[in-house]
């Protein structure tokens, strides 16, 4: 097992309710699995998983091991080895993941699920910006061949981004997917606030992500019997077990950020319990670098269900740590049909 520690800085900072991400740095392990060497990636973002030097802690005790010829990758992320590190244990599990997609000479999505998608449609993410910003951003962003927009949201009064949105549906028309994302800005009342106004204009939002904090599933499950728009959580995935989630009524999408949940294991065996449920997810990144957004793209394509995911974050990167196999074009992405990941591990870990 190596681990290799990197950065990236974002082309211009992402603001949200939550406050502004302006660069990205976390570790890429690679491990010899089958025969093969297979790469993951470990990016934290406090509030959603470990901190940097946590995940630097769990990593080093698992490469200490493999100095010493006790290590375990596979075992590690079965033995609560990473019960406190959600991205470090990303990291192994898609590497182990990888490796043996490349042993068995597939594409990881083919080795996750017998028919996956092979291209997947992918939503715009425009920030916290004006309202005259966010319709130029929008316009840019249908204009390249995007159908579904994700607008920051929360960082204002209700109205102002009730406003924002109606500007962005009239310029973009009725057949382009809204959401809005409120990073758990909101209380019960302004959230109230916000999806009167909403459906009061008639936007038809794809969906509301987490308008209230992450512990508070009964606030959404209110808000899903008062109101039409459909309710997505994603901070609470972080907060509260995954089955709580589900069993409380509180969403009907659930967005499954890998590096959160600990790793594309995971997140299937979550899709797999909300789909028994009724409840639909949407797979996104949280600004990774290029082996986690694969990682992540083969995940969404190995579940059923044809929604827009959350995975065109590249270019709100200044740099990568590698070509990209799988750039958006047209609002879709293509799954890369090499063995494993289909990015060469020596491109990125050297």
């Amino acid at each position: 097992m190596r681990v290799r520690e990197f950065a990236v800085d974002l082309r211009t900072p992402l603001s949200t309710a939550a406050g502004d991400i302006e660069r990205r740095e976390g570790f890429l392990v690679a491990v010899d699995v089958a025969g093969e060497t297979g790469v993951g990636e470990a990016t934290p973002l406090p509030g959603w998983t470990e901190s940097l030097a946590d995940c630097r802690d769990a990593l080093a005790g698992l490469a200490e091991d493999d100095a010493t010829g006790d290590a375990d990758p596979e075992a590690a992320l079965e033995d609560g080895s990473f019960a406190d590190a959600p991205a470090a244990r990303h990291a192994v599990s898609l590497a182990v993941a990888d490796a043996r997609a490349r042993a068995a000479d597939r594409p990881l999505a083919a080795v996750l699920d017998s028919d996956p998608h092979t291209s997947l449609p992918v939503n715009a993410t425009l920030g916290d910006d004006d309202p005259e910003a966010t319709v130029e951003a929008a316009e840019a962003a249908v204009a390249s061949g995007y159908d579904c927009l994700k607008l920051k949201v929360g960082a204002r009064d209700p109205t102002d981004d009730a406003a924002r949105l109606r500007a962005v549906r009239e310029a973009v028309g009725p057949d382009v997917a809204l959401r809005a994302d409120a990073n758990a800005a909101w209380d019960r009342w302004t959230a109230d606030r916000f999806l009167d106004s909403v459906e009061e204009s008639a936007l038809e939002l794809d969906y509301l992500e987490q308008p209230l904090p992450a512990d508070e599933l009964d606030g959404h499950a209110a808000l899903r019997r008062i109101h039409d728009t459909p309710i997505a959580l994603d901070e609470s995935l972080s907060a509260v077990p995954a089955g709580r989630a589900i069993a409380s009524n509180a969403a009907d999408v659930l967005v499954c950020k890998p590096m959160a949940l600990g790793g594309p294991d995971r997140v299937r065996d979550l899709a797999a319990r909300a789909r028994d449920a009724g409840v639909e997810v949407v797979v996104t990144t949280t600004i990774d670098a290029i082996v986690a957004r694969l990682g992540a793209l083969h995940v969404a394509a190995s579940l059923p269900g044809d929604r827009a995911h959350g995975l065109a974050t590249a270019s709100l990167l200044d740099a990568d740590l590698a070509a990209d196999p799988a750039p958006v074009r047209g609002g879709r992405m293509r799954v890369p049909d090499g063995p494993g990941l289909g990015i060469d591990v020596g491109a990125v870990f050297s």
